[in-house]
């Protein structure tokens, strides 16, 4: 139960619940001193991709074979949720995990999809028009 007592919703299954706890106390400790420089700056530090993916927190729906985790959309929320909640909704992770990388792997030519999602290289963009 959670403040509201309310119960957790059925999606929210064991593994969705232990990434969500990980992805709270990696983003508290990681990231989360680090907010006001960054806000201030306009920009954060490169090392936070490198280290989101290294965590685990990039890509968490992408199929493993393409340097995602395997999992499922639920993952994907309860990690966007956990940088919202920090303070950090700037951070683009939401829209290369949640966006780009799954039409890349839908649409875009197999050389596009090897590895990229959760290492440092930069693998993906996204323009969209009318």
């Amino acid at each position: 139960m959670n403040a509201l007592n309310l119960p957790r919703p059925e999606w929210m299954t064991e593994d969705v619940v232990l990434l969500e706890e990980q992805a709270r106390r990696f983003i508290a400790d990681e990231f989360v001193p680090h907010l006001d420089r960054w806000h201030e700056a306009g920009i954060y530090d490169r090392d936070v991709w490198t280290k989101a993916g290294e965590a685990g927190l990039l890509c968490a729906s992408m199929p493993e074979e393409y340097g995602g985790a395997g999992g499922t959309f639920a993952h994907e929320a309860v990690i966007n949720r956990e940088f919202a909640l920090a303070g950090f909704d700037t951070f683009g992770a939401p829209l290369h995990s949640g966006i780009v990388a799954p039409y890349i792997l839908h649409y875009g030519p197999k050389s596009r999809r090897s590895g990229g999602c959760r290492n440092s290289r930069p693998a993906s963009s996204s323009a969209q028009s009318r």
